[in-house]
């Protein structure tokens, strides 16, 4: 297997990658997810397909911190049904047209007794929103603003076939095992019902770099955790304390497919080394992304990163939760989602891990001077380089003059202005002439 090294030809495959990631996400878009039920396990099989899954189910009642895992939610069909006999609010048509989780329910009721279990957004007339009731017993559909004003007065017909019973909760991960037991947790939540950016662009994402992380040879050990938003996440740490301390970086993946730029959201810390790497691909590699401070609202970055937990955990998204008009709606359809942004993305996240991977502190071995790298053949122009050979140069040279044993290659990358991709393939290319090694982990600490 190759290391994870990311050359040209990996960069010209993310086009591909995004075609695929997106057919994937079309297959995925119709199943009935929540945070429990038959519609997740659906999910994760078909996930499974693209790569192993561990697959753990969590009873109902099982406390896990302040929380306890709910009963199970599924639904068979749901409609409103005017005494005429036209239907609105269809769950077969669009399952956001019932809100999630709601109770069973067949009866009739005049329109004014149905209207406050009635949802849409007066602001967006045309998009269904995307409602739910996890913790609370309650009932409702979802419909577009255009279509709610025009229900006809009399009696409807209310069908709700669901079932709320003692179940369990699904979490999957994928676990590809690097040299050391050291870990880099990466997360997408698989709950929401048909939201294509929220919800599947990450889903995708985080499959497709599992299977090409299985490829590859990598330092890290890599954690792949797909679970429900909140419950899932609270759940997964609640029941796998054992596993943090191994935990050294992460990444919270979601909305990687639509149309804006890249944002990635720092973690608590602010200054943790995923922190680091990610921004300084993204301001190198992707100079149109945005960095943003944390804070304790967005997606599972705010349990993984919770005072108690503190984990060194990011987050990657193209336009944020909440700042585009599709968001939580059924715009945010299969075509909203673009496979040449799924691919940026999903090329974006690879060049963060080949920072994380080399990131590390070297050792100058012929530190007198400088030694001489034409009779090494390190002055000719060889594959693997996408940068001109003015950089290479520059590259050898940084890693030279800055390997101290206690430098790393990230502060040489944020001095030297070049990326961490040409400065790890430099290392690579001294460590083999053997004029640099690897240092120990004593020099290597830094406080």
């Amino acid at each position: 297997m190759k290391a994870l090294i990311i050359d040209e030809h990996i960069a010209a495959a993310a086009a591909a990658e995004g075609v695929a990631m997106h057919a994937l996400l079309r297959e995925l878009y119709p199943l009935t997810r929540s945070i429990t039920g038959a519609g997740l396990r659906a999910t994760v099989m078909r996930l499974g397909a693209e790569v192993p899954l561990d697959v753990t189910e969590v009873p109902s009642g099982t406390k896990v911190f302040d929380w306890t895992v709910p009963d199970e939610w599924s639904i068979d069909e749901a409609f409103i049904e005017h005494e005429s006999g036209r239907r609105f609010a269809e769950f077969r048509k669009l399952n956001l047209h019932v809100v999630g989780y709601s109770t069973p329910m067949d009866t009739t009721m005049t329109l004014d007794a149905l209207r406050p279990h009635l949802h849409s957004l007066p602001d967006q007339p045309d998009f269904v929103p995307f409602v739910n009731s996890y913790y609370k017993p309650d009932w409702g559909f979802c419909l577009t603003h255009r279509e709610l004003q025009s229900l006809p007065l009399g009696k409807y017909r209310v069908v709700i076939r669901s079932r709320i019973f003692p179940g369990s909760l699904t979490l999957a991960e994928h676990v590809h095992h690097g040299s050391s037991t050291e870990e880099i947790l990466i997360f997408a939540h698989d709950c929401h019902p048909s939201l294509a950016n929220d919800n599947l662009s990450g889903l995708v994402v985080a499959t497709r770099l599992a299977a090409f992380l299985s490829r590859r040879e990598t330092r890290y050990t890599y954690r792949f955790l797909f679970a429900p938003a909140t419950i899932g996440s609270i759940t997964w740490l609640a029941t796998n304390e054992l596993t943090l301390p191994k935990i050294r970086h992460g990444l919270v993946l979601s909305l990687l497919g639509d149309g804006g730029a890249l944002h990635y959201k720092k973690s608590r810390g602010g200054n943790h080394a995923i922190d680091r790497a990610a921004w300084h691909v993204l301001r190198k590699e992707f100079p149109a992304s945005r960095l943003l401070d944390f804070s304790p609202w967005g997606y599972d970055e705010r349990q993984f990163c919770s005072p108690g937990i503190n984990l060194p955990m990011g987050r990657l998204t193209r336009t944020p939760n909440g700042e585009f008009i599709e968001y939580h709606t059924s715009g945010d359809n299969v075509d909203f989602v673009l496979p040449q942004t799924l691919g940026q993305s999903w090329l974006a996240c690879l060049k963060i891990f080949e920072a994380l991977e080399a990131d590390t502190s070297y050792v100058n071995l012929s530190p007198k001077g400088e030694p001489q790298l034409g009779r090494r053949g390190l002055y000719r122009s060889t594959g693997g380089y996408y940068t001109d050979v003015p950089d290479r140069q520059m590259a050898l040279f940084w890693m030279l003059n800055q390997s101290d044993g206690c430098t790393t290659l990230l502060d040489i990358a944020e001095k030297s202005g070049l990326s961490a991709g040409i400065l790890a393939r430099a290392a690579i290319d001294l460590q083999a002439s053997g004029l640099l090694q690897v240092a120990t982990v004593e020099k290597a600490h830094r406080p």
